[in-house]
């Protein structure tokens, strides 16, 4: 698939100032202004996060109200219900929490509800209240849902349950009627940082709880590896709070992780220290995996276990899960591949909307991803549920999806989601319908370039500038992820050196040469594009800088994710 690049510029003038005040790197500074970064103290902060850093849990609406009902509820002897969503974000929020109160209230009065993802759907769930009410639990603490459940919380307290929610989700005008809410999206919130994630509101309320009981810090501490899962996994911004909680949940990961993560480590085969792509890519998907093919509440008793073998049993199940869900998301995927590429009319629109009554709902949004993958335009993938078609959308990068779903509510039977991604329900009967219309909504107000996908450069490189203390200085640029991504860079005027080859079939193994350099790398499913290096023409190739590990050797290489001829 063709690309568009984009290469990043940044003011001279502060790359200079940086260069002079910092004494590394030229382009390590560009880098660092265009992340807005720009002076020695910012710079400082930057490399350097310390927990100290840490905004004042008080400063956050409602904390106050949220630790007296809390402490209120611990001096009553009441029975309190964690009640929270069913992904990662969701589960560790809920074992923070709930070990928290277990340990500092009791392991009695404290209980935890995972909504089923099928039966009950997502955030606050009726069948979850009247679980509370059967159980004479008076006090929900929802974390990682609840901002929009305004009638759900309303008939908790018509049965004198009282509800605290500690979401980051956008809130509505209307909110619902909890004894606090906990979000620093809440236009009135004074919040310093508004990107936290569900674990790391719920992490500040752990805080605050900490101090006012007068704990040490090292009970607030052992939650923030979980947090760093949780940030992670929901990709949130990875700056300001969010870049010092998950540095430091990372530090505890490697050095003394919770059960759960040693657990699924250990099952993932990872013989290294965890980075954030682990955390994204080995442990979110084998969590994420409990709730889309069974019940996430044993993704949250791995997290609480007590002992590694009681982890490392949840955890097999969870791998056992994650195993079934990579099955039906491959399946799915290659059926949904078959159907669009045996279909002139699908093939030729701006979007995809495809159904199929036997898929499985919990991997419609993986699949969707996939489909994005191959045919880059908004998609949505659409399966039968109960008596209805049920899906999710996915969306490519500067399209909003859930705008042109809204505008297609008139066939909906409900809709939510964000800029990216939806879920949405509908008549059996409406699929057509909806297929026509999403697909007239997109193609009138997609751009044309919106539908290649764009590879963000963040600076030209010289070969001569990629030696082992320059990668060290990226390597302290991690951790890694939206707003502070991985640095892609861009040689140019490179050729073949004669020894770059085909591997596996489909990918390419390169030797590249710039002067009486040469440096080597890996472009995974590449090979399509080999030709352009038998050409023994200059190319110019996109890439991250890595480290390649080989019979206990360790060299720099290029992870090649793109290449093009020289203009």
């Amino acid at each position: 698939m063709q690309k568009r690049w984009k290469i990043l510029e940044a003011d001279g003038g502060k790359v200079l100032s940086l260069q002079k005040s910092l004494n590394i790197s030229p382009i390590i500074c560009k880098i660092l202004a265009q992340r807005h970064i720009e002076t020695f103290e910012e710079s400082k902060k930057f490399f350097r996060p310390q927990l100290e850093m840490l905004h004042d849990p008080w400063l956050m609406k409602d904390m106050e109200k949220a630790v007296q009902r809390i402490l209120e509820a611990f001096d009553a002897h009441e029975r309190i219900l964690v009640f929270g969503d069913y992904d990662v974000d969701g589960t560790t929020s809920v074992a923070c929490m709930l070990h928290f109160l277990q340990k500092h209230y009791s392991a009695e009065k404290v209980e935890f509800y995972i909504p089923h993802r099928y039966r009950e759907g997502y955030g606050v769930s009726k069948a979850g209240i009247d679980f509370a009410k059967k159980n004479e639990y008076s006090l929900i603490i929802a974390l990682d849902c609840g901002i929009k459940s305004i009638d759900l919380i309303q008939y908790a307290k018509g049965l004198e349950i009282d509800f605290i929610v500690c979401d980051h989700h956008m809130p509505d005008v209307i909110l619902p009627p909890a004894i606090a809410i906990l979000n620093p999206k809440q236009s009135d919130c004074s919040y310093p940082f508004r990107d936290l994630c569900g674990c790391g509101v719920g992490f500040k309320l752990i805080t605050a709880l900490s101090r006012r009981l007068k704990l040490p810090d090292s009970e607030i501490l052992e939650y923030l590896d979980l947090v760093a899962t949780a940030i992670a996994a929901d990709i949130v911004s990875i700056t300001g709070e969010n870049r010092i909680l998950a540095y430091y949940g990372l530090k505890k990961a490697n050095d003394n992780p919770n059960y759960g993560i040693k657990a699924l480590k250990q099952l993932s085969g990872l013989q290294k220290d965890l980075h954030i792509n682990n955390l994204v890519f080995m442990i979110a998907p084998r969590v994420n995996a409990a709730g889309r093919m069974d019940d996430a509440r044993k993704a949250v008793q791995m997290f609480v276990a007590k002992t590694f073998d009681e982890a490392l049993l949840y955890a097999e199940m969870l791998h056992e899960d994650n195993t079934d869900r990579r099955e039906a998301d491959q399946s799915i995927t290659e059926e949904a591949l078959y159907l669009i590429s045996n279909n002139e009319e699908l093939i030729n629109r701006k979007s995809t909307v495809i159904f199929q009554s036997h898929w499985h709902k919990g991997v419609v949004g993986i699949v969707a991803s996939r489909l994005i993958d191959r045919y880059y335009r908004p998609t949505i993938v659409l399966t039968q549920s109960g008596d209805y078609a049920a899906g999710s959308a996915r969306s490519v990068a500067g399209f909003n999806v859930y705008e042109a779903i809204h505008q297609c509510k008139d066939l909906l039977l409900g809709y939510g989601g964000h800029f990216y991604a939806a879920g949405m329900t509908l008549e059996l009967d409406k699929v057509k319908a909806f297929q026509l219309k999403f697909e007239e909504i997109v193609a009138a107000t997609i751009t044309p370039e919106l539908l290649v996908p764009e590879i963000v450069i963040d600076a030209e490189i010289q070969f001569s500038d990629l030696k082992q203390s320059f990668y060290n200085i990226v390597c302290q640029m991690e951790p890694f992820g939206p707003d502070n991504l991985r640095p892609i860079f861009i040689a140019k005027n490179v050729v073949d050196s004669g020894y770059s080859k085909i591997v596996k079939d489909q990918h390419i193994k390169f030797s590249l040469r710039k002067g009486n350099i040469i440096f080597s790398g890996i472009g995974f499913c590449l090979a399509d594009k080999f030709h352009l290096l038998h050409l023994q023409k200059p190319v110019d190739v996109v890439f991250t800088l890595d480290e390649n590990e080989w019979n206990n050797q360790c060299h720099l290489q290029m992870k090649v994710i793109d290449l093009r001829l020289s203009e």
